[in-house]
């Protein structure tokens, strides 16, 4: 891999804005390389990179390579930064290694050890576009103005180098060459489909220069500056020109400014006159991370995030670690890669500036409960409802945490307080609180609330699939509104065809009503999306019973015993056996006897989270 020139993403694709870097080519297996020297692995140690617990031996290259390779593979980013350091230990002068090392640094957060790697990297006359990136984002760091405009040059601004050029129009006014960076700004705003991204930095530089009517007319612009950060910058600089009533009316037409406690801090300090100032940027450094933010957005708004999204993301919380939209899109992207750790700790340096943020809150605890931590997700719902105990959301959250815990009874009081707090809102915004409080409800004995609670969710929203299958099968389980339960059923399986819950549901219903013929289809259908699943296949094992299929029947009662469901869920070992030992229609009568239900199984659903 040769030294190669600055970035340059190309403006016609927006969504991939830094293509130009070399991402890690995995089918590029390094050659077998001499084992390191012993500084170099005295190095590595000093600075912390031996693992906290004992790996497996790793001999040459090999090791550590294969070892970084299945740690990026599961974004296991820390991991992967410790060993590919080992692989550039046993070989300095492969850049293919040394970029890897990069992006694992980075992404694991360790951006000082990044910019380290990156320098040695230019010293050897070795650096690739990444390292040249983080050597750059290091002279921002620095404000070492001059040395970054000598090493860059012009910009290239007809061949669309959007990155750089951004950067440029930045560093000159950390050199301060405000009207060259102007001009910069200006021809970049002239480039076709980046009108909006270079308008509202514009708007940011005007402002910082005492132009604030050239700034009001560049971010009132549509699209211009329509997220948090932009209309924060807006407000303020509608403030400078001793416009509050115009920026109390933008800030009130926020959607969901309740949930956004900088918006309401900003809005309080205009009303009572406080005084307000241009802050959203306060130096270039702060200008050029909203660049990597604004790009790491950009990437991460792709259908499948590009992993350099994460990259620009923490480069620009380490350029600006008090801006908390970076901090909050980094913790979004680890979570998005299951690095809940990581994430955490993003979220932990967000409250510890201030920033409890629900919007932060509310992922940090779904991050939370996906990484089967419940009690930390439970504390940290709580917290969130006593800091805002008139959001909905944080009750909602709270109930939802409660209820995936079995909690039923005290998950219905927090969605009782979520729904007083939407009884003005639009019904739409109910359907989802109701739904949720009804099957609390039934799953707690209350059976009444419940169906008049998913009656009025479905009376909101009559097409969602897993609404209509939970009532349904609680009617039929009830032996109640049969036919009109079987109907929800069905209408559910048209709706999401491909659901094995909701086939499995469709096939019960009818076992339940005696059209055991009609039930073998749609549960077979069932075993095709959930083979792995002990009830499925113990249903079926029923189903195969009751037309006659009895061997059938045994093999799919065995299948579900091999899965190993326990006594406390859903599938009872005992009777499965009891069923292969003596069969079911003597189970059955057995249990008619003690006048219990065939199997009291309620519906489910595809997650027990908001849908």
């Amino acid at each position: 891999m040769n030294h190669v020139s600055p970035i340059r993403p190309k403006l016609a694709l927006l969504a991939l804005l830094i293509s130009g870097i070399a991402l890690p080519l995995w089918a590029q297996d390094p050659l077998q390389r001499p084992e390191p020297r012993p500084a170099d692995l005295a190095a590595e140690e000093a600075e912390g990179d031996a693992p906290s617990q004992p790996g497996p031996p790793m001999f040459g290259l090999a090791g550590p390579y294969l070892a970084a390779r299945m740690a990026t593979v599961q974004s296991d980013f820390r991991a992967a930064a410790r060993y590919f350091a080992r692989a550039v230990a046993h070989d300095p002068g492969d850049q293919y290694l040394q970029d890897n090392a990069l992006i694992a640094m980075i992404s694991a957060g360790e951006v000082s050890r990044a910019v380290k790697l990156a320098s040695e990297m230019a010293k050897d006359d070795r650096e690739t576009e990444l390292a040249h990136l983080v050597n750059r984002a290091q002279l921002v760091q620095q404000g070492e103005w001059a040395a970054l405009l000598d090493e860059e040059g012009a910009a290239a601004v007809g061949e669309g180098d959007l990155l750089v050029g951004m950067i440029h129009g930045w560093s000159l006014l950390g050199a301060g060459r405000a009207s060259d960076s102007l001009a910069e700004f200006e021809k970049l705003s002239e480039l076709p489909g980046v009108g909006s991204i270079v308008k509202y930095h514009l708007g940011l530089v005007r402002a910082m220069v005492g132009d604030y009517e050239g700034a009001e007319a560049l971010l009132s612009q549509n699209g211009v500056a329509s997220h948090l950060l932009g209309i924060i910058a807006r407000a303020q600089v509608l403030a400078q020109l001793d416009r509050r009533e115009d920026a109390v009316a933008l800030l009130d037409g926020v959607p969901g400014i309740e949930a956004e406690p900088q918006l309401l801090m900003l809005r309080e300090r205009l009303h009572a006159g406080a005084p307000v100032a241009f802050d959203v940027v306060k130096t270039p450094a702060d200008g050029i991370s909203q660049v990597f933010l604004t790009f790491a957005g950009a990437l991460s708004g792709s259908p499948e995030p590009e992993p350099l999204a994460l990259i620009h993301a923490r480069l620009a919380a380490w350029l600006s670690p008090e801006t908390g939209e970076a901090r909050l899109l980094v913790a979004q992207l680890l979570q998005e890669r299951h690095q809940f750790d990581l994430a955490e700790t993003e979220f932990d340096a967000l409250r510890r500036q201030g920033e409890v943020r629900p919007v932060a809150e509310l992922s940090r605890i779904d991050a939370l409960s996906r990484a089967d931590r419940p009690n930390e997700a439970e504390r940290a719902a709580l917290s969130l409802t006593a800091a805002y105990p008139d959001l909905p959301q944080a009750w909602i959250a709270l109930g939802d945490l409660l209820r995936q815990q079995e909690k039923f009874a005290q998950a219905v009081p927090a969605y009782d307080k979520a729904l007083s707090l939407l009884k003005d809102m639009p019904a739409q915004a109910r359907w989802f609180p109701l739904y949720a409080r009804g099957i609390a409800l039934e799953r707690s004995g209350n059976f009444d609330r419940a169906e008049a609670d998913l009656l009025a969710a479905i009376e909101i929203n009559p097409d969602q699939a897993s609404l209509l299958n939970y009532l349904g099968y609680s009617w039929i389980d009830r032996n109640e509104n049969l036919e009109r339960g079987l109907e929800m059923i069905k209408k559910a399986a048209e709706l999401s065809p491909g659901d094995g819950y909701i086939l499995d549901s469709l096939a019960w219903a009818y076992f339940r009503l005696g059209r055991y013929d009609e039930a073998v289809a749609p549960m077979e259908q069932a075993i095709g999306t959930m083979a792995s699943d002990p009830l499925v296949n113990d249903h079926l094992g029923d189903i195969y019973w009751k037309v006659g299929r009895h061997r059938e029947a045994e093999i799919q009662w065995r299948r579900a015993l091999s899965l190993e469901p326990t006594d406390s869920g859903d599938v009872d070992p005992d009777r499965i056996r009891a069923k292969l030992d003596r069969g079911l229609d003597a189970i059955l009568a057995d249990e008619e006897r003690e006048t219990k239900h065939a199997d009291p199984a309620r519906p489910r659903v595809d997650s027990a989270r908001n849908e």
